[in-house]
């Protein structure tokens, strides 16, 4: 059975920095694809970023230039560095992990809150 171990999330400043990673374990397969998403209060959940196996990584237009995706493959983590945050940016971030068959895993969620 596959478990998340997330961390990061939190209090920040506005223009402050925040670091979100997720370790997917218990599969002895890797993934393909790995994502962030969020969902802000009282809004349907969005895309922020994605990362494929190859490193070539796709960002949401309010995240390009703010955020950074990255992953070890060895370890099956995705981290998402999110630099000049806003108030707006406040919300519940998500991580998956699309295994080469089947649904992709998703974490609890991440709670995020910018303070202006």
């Amino acid at each position: 059975q596959v478990q998340v171990t997330e961390s990061g999330g939190g209090l920040v400043q506005a223009g402050g920095s925040m670091r979100l990673s997720c370790t997917f374990s218990g599969s002895r397969y890797d993934y393909k694809d790995m994502e962030w998403h969020r969902q802000l209060p009282e809004k349907e959940r969005e895309f922020v970023a994605g990362i494929t196996r190859d490193g070539g990584s796709r960002y949401a237009d309010f995240g390009r230039g703010r955020f950074t995706i990255s992953r070890d493959i060895a370890k099956n983590t995705v981290a998402l560095l999110m630099n000049n945050l806003k108030p707006e940016d406040t919300g519940r971030y998500s991580c998956n992990a699309q295994p080469h068959w089947g649904p992709p895993y998703w974490n609890q969620g991440i709670q995020v809150t910018v303070t202006s």
